[in-house]
């Protein structure tokens, strides 16, 4: 497997993938086993039917049960199956990594 530096600027389609495997890893196993079952490519129409329920879970915010969390986790979903979703995703995770970093460190920052 080759490794190269991440650089901000630089965004791929393979760095959401890689970015999606590793935060599988961190699944309980039950769930992450459903997850890799959902994630192979014999069960195209099903991801695509629960990513398009996902993201109008999220759409519905307002309602109990459903909430913007449902959002992400369906356009990641989707991602698997739509290249052109993976860019702006893996960009979009950067950015919040990034502010939330900065968010942390001015938090633990604001006494000194």
């Amino acid at each position: 497997m080759e490794t190269r530096p991440l650089h901000p600027e630089i965004v791929r389609p393979e760095d959401w993938d890689a970015r999606v495997d590793r935060l599988s890893e961190k699944m309980p196993d039950g769930l992450r086993r459903a997850f890799d079952w959902l994630r192979e490519p014999s069960r195209l129409w099903l991801r695509v039917g629960a990513a398009i329920l996902f993201i109008l879970g999220g759409i519905f915010a307002i309602l109990p049960v459903l909430g913007l969390w449902m959002l992400p986790l369906g356009l990641a979903l989707l991602a698997q199956d739509v290249p052109g979703l993976k860019v702006p995703l893996e960009k979009s995770a950067r950015w919040i990594e990034a502010t939330w970093k900065r968010l942390k460190e001015r938090w633990r920052n604001r006494n000194r």
